[in-house]
């Protein structure tokens, strides 16, 4: 597969950087109510932070980070008694709370309780992995059953946010152009499909340290050496869409700390109905999303309302600048009729963690959207068990270079 067909400099560079980004990532709770494969937090029977402490983790956001969004997660930050309480903290800040869960605490109750708190959505985390009760060994297809139960639950409530994400594994691949094509068939419910491809611990290639001290990563969560691939690029994701998709094409990423011609964040936005897509976003026009509501609002957009989203007739108008909208523009209005028919605007992020050069450097998210709060600074969550066993990252080098 060709892995090497997307150029970065074909895309707008997502302006995102660690002092002023569109979302920031809290971690409440490490308590969680499902294990999930490929987690990297500890699954903690207890693991909650009191309101308090919550409370100066946003305060280090405002303090040290200027974000449009907060990521709510943890653990599973359903099962924080405080919930409700930590939304209405998130949203006095003026951030929008959304809130990443697996969906198994969530009840029509609550969710009038966090509407009212002013939650503005949700990312659910759903996948063939999970050890999830009642849904063992269903493929990524059948998972769409549930799903669709959340989404059309956000839906009848109103106006909030629906997303989704799963970890995308060799043996699951295959099955990522279905889950795109199921989110076209709920492009009325679903605004963001997210993939996030496997990673853990390379134990075979590089070496952990600690300073002049060897670590042994078997302490770590993330730790293991599994059967599969751990090294699944963003580009193979797009080629295999591609299949199905052959107009697909992204419209903006974020790059790598160590390379910058990486794809850690890699966003389409593309322009459709249920039944079919009209066209894709180009760079100039998110280029133009993020700029104006930098703009006007002082940040950069993590999530638009759904109400907007389905409002797709009136982002064409950036066609005038944006090369992709003014062909989406032309292939919808083809049929005059199409003038009394909704057309929505939907995401789909793929994101690509961690990966070691041959010279063992570690290449990051630029700009890391989900940094979150460890000892009064800012740290990236994906690295949080290296900081609660260490209290700093490790360093990797490359087995053959020490030996």
């Amino acid at each position: 597969m060709n892995t090497n067909s997307l150029n970065h400099l074909d895309y707008y560079r997502l302006p995102w950087n660690l002092t002023d980004n569109s979302i920031s990532w809290l971690e409440p709770t490490s308590k969680c109510n499902l294990y999930c494969e490929g987690c990297y937090r500890l699954n903690e029977k207890d693991g909650h932070k009191t309101l308090d402490q919550i409370k100066d983790d946003l305060d280090v956001f405002v303090k040290l980070r200027n974000a449009d969004g907060v990521s709510i997660a943890g653990g599973d930050p359903l099962t924080h008694p405080d919930i409700i309480e930590i939304v209405k903290e998130v949203k006095k800040r003026n951030m929008k709370p959304i809130i990443n869960t697996n969906g198994l605490a969530l009840t029509k109750e609550l969710l009038k309780d966090l509407r009212k708190a002013g939650v503005f959505g949700f990312t659910f985390h759903i996948d063939s992995k999970q050890t999830r009760p009642h849904w063992k060994n269903k493929t990524e297809l059948e998972l769409n059953e549930l799903r669709y139960k959340y989404a059309k639950m956000l839906y009848e409530e109103g106006n909030i946010s629906c997303a989704f994400n799963s970890t995308v594994y060799e043996d699951t691949m295959k099955y990522v152009p279905e889950m795109v094509k199921w989110a076209q068939d709920n492009i009325d419910k679903v605004q963001v499909m997210v993939f996030i491809l496997y990673r853990a611990v390379n134990n075979k290639d590089y070496d952990f340290y600690l300073g002049p001290k060897k670590i042994d990563m078997t302490q770590l969560v993330y730790n293991n050496d599994p059967d599969t691939r751990t090294d699944i690029k963003a580009n193979e994701v797009v080629e295999l869409l591609r299949k199905d998709y052959p107009d697909f094409d992204p419209c903006a990423y974020l790059n790598g700390s160590e390379k910058p011609d990486s794809f850690k964040w890699l966003l389409t936005g593309r322009m459709a109905t249920k039944k079919k897509i009209y066209g894709y976003m180009g760079r100039k026009g998110m280029e133009a999303v993020q700029m104006f509501n930098h703009l006007f609002y002082n940040k950069y957009l993590a999530y638009a309302e759904p109400k907007w989203a389905r409002r797709g007739k009136t982002m064409l108008l950036m066609g005038t600048f944006d090369r992709k909208l003014r062909k989406t523009f032309f292939n919808f209005f083809k049929n005059p009729l199409n003038v009394f028919k909704r057309l929505h605007y939907q995401s789909v992020m793929i994101i690509q963690p961690v990966d070691y050069t041959k010279d063992g450097r570690q290449n990051m998210c630029d700009g890391c959207p989900d940094i979150t709060v460890w000892n009064g600074e800012l740290v990236w969550s994906c690295r949080m068990e290296e900081q609660l066993n260490y209290g700093y990252n490790l360093k990797t080098y490359p087995k053959d270079l020490l030996n």
